[in-house]
């Protein structure tokens, strides 16, 4: 059984930083490719970015582009989701999930989640 575990959440000011990290046990994290997506109050689950299983290739929503960062560490098997730069509007759960499908931002192509981790940028 695949799990995944987030931390690294906390509350942060605007044009600050935080790095959510997203452990993975049952299967390395080169098996899978890994997601990142927030849930915003009264907001639909939006996708975030997504690293591939190799590590070579990564995708972001528009929005976070030049802000947010993905990377794993196979030594660790982690994912980090390095975010610069907040913005207010960034306030939301972030979950990290595992799919087998590469470059995919629909939920339901993800077959492993984690219970989320909360993000607060005042501004």
């Amino acid at each position: 059984q695949v799990q995944l575990v987030e931390s690294g959440g906390g509350l942060a000011q605007a044009g600050g930083s935080l790095r959510l990290s997203c452990a993975v046990s049952g299967r390395t994290v080169s098996s899978y490719n890994i997601g990142w997506f927030r849930q915003a109050p009264g907001k639909d689950r939006e996708f975030v970015a997504i690293i591939s299983s190799t590590g070579l290739h990564t995708h972001y929503t528009e929005s976070v582009k030049g802000r947010f960062t993905v990377s794993n560490v196979n030594a660790e098997n982690t994912v980090h989701l390095q975010m610069d730069f907040l913005k207010p509007e960034d306030t939301a759960v972030y979950y990290c999930a595992a799919s087998s499908i590469w470059l995919t931002t629909s939920a339901p192509q993800y077959d492993y989640w984690g219970q989320g981790t909360q993000v607060t940028v005042s501004s």
